[in-house]
Protein backbone atom coordinates (compact mmCIF):
# COMPACT_ATOMS: atom_id res chain seq x y z
CA UNK A 1 0.00 0.00 0.00
CA UNK A 2 1.15 3.41 -0.83
CA UNK A 3 2.85 5.65 2.13
CA UNK A 4 1.31 9.02 0.40
CA UNK A 5 4.06 10.66 1.86
CA UNK A 6 2.98 14.58 2.38
CA UNK A 7 5.81 16.42 0.89
CA UNK A 8 8.14 17.15 -2.26
CA UNK A 9 11.33 15.69 -1.87
CA UNK A 10 13.13 18.24 -3.08
CA UNK A 11 11.44 22.05 -2.84
CA UNK A 12 9.25 20.37 0.43
CA UNK A 13 6.45 21.92 -1.04
CA UNK A 14 3.20 20.02 1.26
CA UNK A 15 1.78 17.63 -1.08
CA UNK A 16 -1.67 16.47 0.58
CA UNK A 17 -3.59 13.16 0.31
CA UNK A 18 -5.57 14.85 -2.33
CA UNK A 19 -3.07 16.65 -4.15
CA UNK A 20 -2.98 16.15 -8.22
CA UNK A 21 0.31 17.86 -8.61
CA UNK A 22 2.67 14.91 -6.66
CA UNK A 23 4.33 12.55 -8.80
CA UNK A 24 5.90 9.03 -7.68
CA UNK A 25 8.22 6.72 -8.79
CA UNK A 26 8.24 2.53 -9.09
CA UNK A 27 9.82 3.60 -5.10
CA UNK A 28 7.11 5.79 -4.45
CA UNK A 29 10.00 8.37 -4.04
CA UNK A 30 7.76 11.59 -4.05
CA UNK A 31 7.91 15.23 -5.73
CA UNK A 32 5.87 18.28 -7.23
CA UNK A 33 4.91 18.42 -10.72
CA UNK A 34 7.03 21.65 -10.64
CA UNK A 35 10.10 19.61 -9.96
CA UNK A 36 9.78 16.56 -12.10
CA UNK A 37 9.06 18.86 -14.86
CA UNK A 38 11.64 21.98 -14.41
CA UNK A 39 14.68 20.23 -12.24
CA UNK A 40 14.23 16.27 -12.75
CA UNK A 41 13.47 16.15 -16.05
CA UNK A 42 11.07 12.81 -15.46
CA UNK A 43 14.14 11.27 -13.55
CA UNK A 44 13.98 9.69 -10.24
CA UNK A 45 17.21 11.44 -8.49
CA UNK A 46 16.98 8.08 -6.23
CA UNK A 47 16.61 5.53 -8.18
CA UNK A 48 16.86 6.61 -12.06
CA UNK A 49 13.13 5.48 -13.24
CA UNK A 50 10.23 7.81 -14.14
CA UNK A 51 7.56 9.51 -12.68
CA UNK A 52 3.56 8.81 -12.89
CA UNK A 53 1.29 10.89 -11.18
CA UNK A 54 0.26 9.63 -7.73
CA UNK A 55 -2.70 8.27 -7.43
CA UNK A 56 -5.40 9.44 -4.91
CA UNK A 57 -6.78 7.00 -2.08
CA UNK A 58 -10.77 7.78 -1.80
CA UNK A 59 -11.74 9.95 0.84
CA UNK A 60 -15.27 8.11 0.88
CA UNK A 61 -15.30 4.06 1.66
CA UNK A 62 -17.48 2.83 -1.21
CA UNK A 63 -16.15 -0.29 0.01
CA UNK A 64 -15.47 -1.26 3.69
CA UNK A 65 -12.95 -0.20 5.30
CA UNK A 66 -11.17 1.38 1.96
CA UNK A 67 -10.14 4.89 2.66
CA UNK A 68 -8.41 7.77 3.36
CA UNK A 69 -9.76 7.55 7.01
CA UNK A 70 -8.61 3.61 7.33
CA UNK A 71 -4.89 4.00 5.90
CA UNK A 72 -4.30 7.36 6.59
CA UNK A 73 -1.60 9.31 4.42
CA UNK A 74 2.04 9.20 5.84
CA UNK A 75 2.71 12.52 7.87
CA UNK A 76 6.44 11.86 7.60
CA UNK A 77 8.57 14.05 5.69
CA UNK A 78 11.19 12.73 3.11
CA UNK A 79 13.95 15.15 1.88
CA UNK A 80 16.37 14.27 -0.93
CA UNK A 81 20.18 14.46 0.06
CA UNK A 82 21.08 15.77 -3.37
CA UNK A 83 21.91 19.27 -4.36
CA UNK A 84 20.38 20.94 -6.59
CA UNK A 85 23.12 21.04 -8.66
CA UNK A 86 23.56 17.17 -8.62
CA UNK A 87 20.10 16.91 -8.97
CA UNK A 88 20.07 18.27 -12.30
CA UNK A 89 23.32 16.87 -13.40
CA UNK A 90 22.30 13.63 -13.39
CA UNK A 91 18.96 14.51 -15.03
CA UNK A 92 21.47 15.79 -17.97
CA UNK A 93 23.21 12.22 -17.79
CA UNK A 94 19.90 10.15 -17.80
CA UNK A 95 17.07 12.15 -19.44
CA UNK A 96 18.01 10.94 -22.86
CA UNK A 97 16.72 7.55 -21.48
CA UNK A 98 13.02 6.39 -22.05
CA UNK A 99 12.25 5.39 -18.32
CA UNK A 100 11.48 1.95 -19.82
CA UNK A 101 15.07 1.41 -20.66
CA UNK A 102 16.94 3.22 -17.86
Amino acid sequence: MLEIRPNCECCDTDLAPGSTEAMICSYECTFCKRCVDDILENVCPNCGGGFTLRPIRPKVARRPGLSIDHQPASTKRIHTTYGASELKEFARSTRHIKPEHR
